[in-house]
């Protein structure tokens, strides 16, 4: 990381995975981190971990104390943060105050806006522990940012020294953006987590060899997370590609009987990737019907009564 020309003082409100861990990062960087606000036992364990001997106080104290305000709050509670804050005075005119909110944009800081603040979106696209893990996964990491340009000077460097880099978001396609990450990264734990536990239960756990279901789904999925990433859909593989309509059938009966509550997202995916092979003409309509029909029986059988029908295009 950069050192910077100037050090700021940083305060945080949150001391959640990201806010430790950004506010650990800026201290590395050679800023001086003055106070933090968190308030659970998991708060302080970070803190106490991340940011030793760095004061915990009220919010309106922490805003009161630093150059550059960290609000890491969760999404739904931030509006009412900033508005709290601008209220109360504890923000003021020519304080930097950034949020790292992937959904919202300057718009939610507009209570400290009109008070004379300095807005910044902030949002690191990573997956956080709030531990020390988190630190070196910052070099390289892309910066969701929203600024005014008599900010973005400022919120370029602060990347820099965090070892991103910057990728800038027009206010009126933050939520796009984040709904983006979310449904890939989040959902992809999801995904995984019951791939594994399907996994775990067909392999042979009385066998010598000491290979779990993780070891076993981790290079095929490495390989496909880097396959889709340089190549789209063509990096497709499998039953649906293929065509395969009994495989697919064979597929959805042990699953249903042996993780019904993984059957709805199996078959939800199962459609959206026949959806996208179908439309670049790998799968002929024909047996996507067939495949189609498929997928709606395993629906049927597991919510009868229920329709299974899609709405017409």
């Amino acid at each position: 990381m950069t050192q910077p020309s100037t050090g700021l003082r940083v305060g945080a409100i949150g001391a959640g995975r990201v806010g430790a861990t950004l506010s650990a990062a800026l201290r590395a960087a050679g800023h001086d981190v003055v106070a933090v606000a968190g308030e659970s036992d998991a708060s302080r364990r970070r803190i106490a971990a991340l940011l030793p001997g760095v004061p915990v106080a009220k919010p309106s104290d922490v805003a009161r104390a630093c150059d550059l305000l960290l609000l890491t709050v969760p999404d739904d509670m931030l509006p009412n943060v900033v508005a709290m804050l601008a209220a109360s005075g504890a923000i003021r005119e020519g304080q930097y105050v950034a949020h790292t909110s992937g959904r919202h944009g300057l718009a939610v800081l507009e209570p400290a806006a009109a008070v004379g603040a300095r807005p910044i979106a902030l949002h690191p696209a990573m997956t956080f522990t709030g531990t020390e893990v988190d630190l070196p996964r910052l070099a390289g990491c892309v910066f969701g940012v929203s600024a005014g340009e008599a900010e973005r000077e400022l919120t370029e460097r602060l990347v820099a020294e965090l070892g991103g880099r910057v990728v800038w978001v027009p206010e009126d396609r933050r939520t796009l953006y984040h709904a983006g990450l979310a449904h890939g990264a989040n959902h992809l734990v999801t995904l995984v987590s019951q791939a594994v536990e399907l996994l775990s239960q067909a392999l042979d756990t009385g066998s010598d060899a000491d290979v779990s279901a993780a070891d076993t789904l981790r290079p095929l999925l490495n390989a496909a997370l880097d396959n889709a990433l340089a190549q789209g859909d063509s990096a497709l593989t499998g039953p649906i590609v293929r065509g395969d309509v009994e495989t697919v059938r064979a597929h959805l009966a042990d699953v249903a009987a042996t993780a019904p509550h993984t059957l709805p997202s199996y078959v939800a995916l199962a459609r959206a990737t026949l959806d996208r092979v179908v439309t670049d003409g790998r799968v002929l309509p024909i047996r996507a019907a067939k495949l189609a029909a498929v997928l709606d029986d395993a629906e049927r059988a597991a919510a009868p009564g229920l329709p299974t029908e899609r709405p017409a295009r």
